[in-house]
């Protein structure tokens, strides 16, 4: 199983496909990734040699921020937005969608499960 940056790739999936186990590179910079490194995207990740996994690792430590860093860097980003008190900081702070999604109905996924509001009566039950 090859090994990048502390990541295991799988071994019987294509590599522009393998690559994407890594926090920060997705479709298009992986084949980008093998294109710099003079790799077949179609070559399956087990395949790859010690050198052509060097050169891989070279380029994306070289010209690209993933894994930690980037990490590091998001959780930074959104703390300065909760620093300085904009919308989106506060929207990050009571863990509400940040990009105008409409919150009234959806946004379940942020807002958790419902929380039933007692003796709250629906217009039929109260003729």
């Amino acid at each position: 199983m090859p090994r990048i940056l502390g990541v295991d790739l799988p071994n019987d999936k294509r590599t522009f496909v393998s690559l994407r186990y890594l926090y920060g590179i997705g479709k298009t910079v992986a084949l980008e990734l093998c294109a710099k490194a003079e790799i077949d995207p179609q070559t399956k990740a087990g395949q790859l040699t010690e050198d052509q996994l060097s050169r891989l690792a070279g380029i994306i430590e070289a010209d690209y921020v993933v894994e930690g860093p980037l990490r590091r860097q998001t959780q930074q980003n959104i703390a300065r937005l909760k620093e300085i008190g904009c919308y989106r900081g506060s929207r990050h702070r009571r863990g509400l969608p940040c990009h105008g999604q409409r919150t009234k109905t959806n946004a379940r996924t942020r807002k958790g499960p419902r929380k039933t509001v007692a003796g709250k009566k629906s217009v039929k039950e109260m003729r």
